[in-house]
């Protein structure tokens, strides 16, 4: 039985109906990720669930008790409470039933009326709350003395999970929780998901997390939730596919459509009695077509690199910073040159803003010598520090006192650059406060990318982007000419962009890391296998790998040579890599016919979420080859 259920829900803001005659359902166990664009109305619908927002019209049903909370986006706590106080407010309710009783109790109140309330503390578990508070504190690792109000944006989403958690909610609502968290902090929130008893609604844009985490992907498209089994990799196949299918109904009907046009302007023979049934089949036709759900424009993302740098962007030898008794960067050296996509990776708070500064020569080091190089046009972006003036319009925002703007050394009207990144015309007079917090974020990358620059600073760019404005940025970033440092936690945004990434391995150490985030991980996993035993208790959280540019790296040392099984092993994984493959494209093809979601829906999904499977089957048994085979 369903948890909760919208039926044929309408809910509008403004001309904007956010949903549309919309159905949907949330089962037992299920962990659904929520997608669309910005401003589609995610979060409207994750209040409705919630029951702080009503619809305007349909049904929502749930089952008696149902205990839901929300982790919002942008969690808020009283100014001075600590972190036990922080956790504590998701148990307002029992804590004020227990208080009440408690008062009553002493004051001799009625007995039914007291009976009635003990009934209720206990199917709450209200008795221990406190003890409660301090285990899922305990659990998520979090000081309880704290005060909330020191703590990092990161730690600060943790305690308001731990603020939900401790409701011991039938159905938890997570409105971007990936925003603001390190790849430590995600994979730990993707365990804690993994293991939830209950059901769970997530709003995320951060496709690995969503393919590590869900069951379910549910789209928000103009109004409509339209559901896809298994996660986001499956979502992508099952949505290439109904894509193509989708385009092969539409021509077929558009063509008949043209042949009843060109018909009916014969004339007499259109008006003829007996033609009338064809004349009514022309206008629902026409009614037809005028109602297609068309696909939505994409952003039109241009980036200007400006004049050309100079060859080598900066080049570190022995370079050493730090604050007091804080080491934040010891004897690193690296050259970066032009074109360079550089991805800056480590946990939140361990110097990676130090580190750029240091590249870009906006600092300088305690020791060890860097190098800059000429005529660099530097553009940051940084959504944490770009002021937004909430009164301002759209468009005093992207060009002040103007209505054009040059982009790329063109003069461009404001309407059509805003247009370029979906913000229709009726829309370039409106406030800022207006905006959701992707259009918001989109809002930004408009501004931003007016600017002629040859080096661009990206401060975490991917947060509350839709995937679509991200795929859109990850094609434009590979393909710019100018040179790109990006501070992010999304490991499929850096996968898709950095040519290398720098990452933080403790105590001030940073290496250079050929490829992405996945390509970083395999290096360090191999290499891990290959250090000797004494060696694998150092901190440091990758060793050093051939790939790594820095000098300091020291060799590894090899196991010895393999057995007899890991030989046999080893022999076998080709051919195992190759069955899988053969399966999967085939399962591919069945897929992108189309036809299979029409005839056969279960099967359909059966494939689709095989597919997902076979990824992960793949890219195992090419690490443990790779693994093998390094020995």
């Amino acid at each position: 039985m369903a948890l909760l259920t919208l039926q044929n829900a309408h809910l509008a803001f403004g001309l904007a109906a956010l949903l549309d005659g919309a159905d949907f359902a949330v089962e037992t166990r299920e962990r659904i990720g929520l997608i669309g664009r910005n401003g589609a109305g995610k979060t409207s619908l994750l209040k409705v669930l919630a029951g702080v927002q009503a619809l305007d019209d349909g049904a929502m049903a749930q089952q008696s008790g149902l205990r839901v909370t929300t982790v919002p986006q942008e969690p808020v706590f009283a100014p001075d409470a600590t972190v036990f106080d922080a956790v504590a407010e998701g148990l307002g309710h029992v804590r004020a039933l227990r208080g009440l009783y408690e008062t009553m109790t002493a004051a001799g109140g009625d007995a039914h009326e007291l009976a009635d309330m003990q009934h209720e503390i206990d199917a709450l578990d209200g008795w221990t709350w406190e003890s409660r508070v301090t285990t899922t504190l305990t659990q998520l690792s979090l000081d309880a003395a704290t005060k909330v109000a020191t703590l990092s944006g990161g730690l600060k989403k943790r305690v308001a999970i731990a603020r939900a958690l401790v409701a011991s909610p039938d159905l938890l609502l997570l409105d971007e929780p990936t925003n603001h968290l390190d790849l430590a902090a995600i994979a730990w929130l993707e365990e804690l998901l993994r293991n939830f008893k209950g059901s769970a609604v997530i709003i995320s844009h951060d496709r690995a997390f969503l393919d590590n985490v869900v069951t379910r992907i549910i789209e928000l498209d103009r109004g409509k939730l339209t559901t896809f089994p298994g996660n986001y990799a499956a979502y992508e196949t099952q949505k290439a596919a109904q894509l193509e299918f989708e385009a092969t109904v539409n021509a077929k009907f558009d063509k008949l459509l043209a042949q009843e046009e060109v018909w009916i302007r014969k004339g007499v023979e259109a008006r003829r009695t007996r033609n009338e049934g064809r004349v009514r089949r022309l206008e629902a036709l026409r009614l037809t077509r005028a109602a297609r759900r068309e696909t939505l424009g994409r952003v039109k993302l241009e980036i200007t690199s400006g004049a050309q740098s100079g060859k080598v962007i900066a080049e570190l030898t022995d370079v050493s910073k730090a604050f007091g008794d804080k080491v934040i960067v010891k004897n690193f050296t690296a050259t970066i040159l032009r074109g360079d996509k550089v991805g800056l990776v480590g946990p939140n708070g361990i110097g990676k803003t130090t580190l750029l500064k240091l590249i870009l020569g906006e600092l300088a080091p305690d020791s060890g010598k860097i190098r800059t190089g000429m005529n660099m046009q530097i553009a940051y972006f940084d959504q944490m520090r770009d002021a937004l003036d909430e009164n301002a319009t759209l468009g005093e925002f992207i060009s002040p006192g103007s209505d054009w703007i040059e982009v790329g050394g063109k003069r461009t009207h404001v309407m059509t650059y805003l247009q370029d990144f979906l913000f229709p015309p009726e829309r370039a007079n409106a406030p800022v406060k207006m905006l959701s917090g992707g259009e918001r974020n989109r809002l930004l990358l408009a501004r931003h990318f007016a600017k002629e620059a040859n080096v661009l600073v990206l401060d975490e760019p991917t947060n509350d982007l839709d995937i679509d404005t991200l795929e859109l940025l990850e094609d434009k970033l590979a393909n710019y000419e100018g040179t790109v440092f990006i501070v992010s936690h999304d490991r499929r945004f850096l996968d898709n962009v950095v040519t290398s990434c720098l990452v933080a391995e403790g105590n001030g150490l940073w290496r250079e890391y050929e490829g992405g985030i996945t390509d970083w991980q395999a290096q360090a996993r191999v290499m891990a296998s290959l250090v000797a035993p004494e060696q694998t208790a150092a901190p440091a959280r990758a060793p050093a790998a051939t790939p790594a540019r820095n000098a300091s790296a020291e060799p590894a040392k090899a196991r010895a040579k393999l057995s007899y099984k890991e030989q046999r092993e080893l022999d076998a994984l080709p051919g195992r890599i190759e069955a899988l493959e053969t399966e999967q494209t085939e399962l591919n093809t069945l897929l992108a016919d189309g036809a299979i979601f029409q005839s056969d829906p279960k099967r359909a999904a059966e494939a689709a979420k095989r597919v997902g499977e076979l990824d992960e089957l793949i890219f195992a048994a090419m690490e443990q080859w790779e693994a093998l085979a390094s020995r």
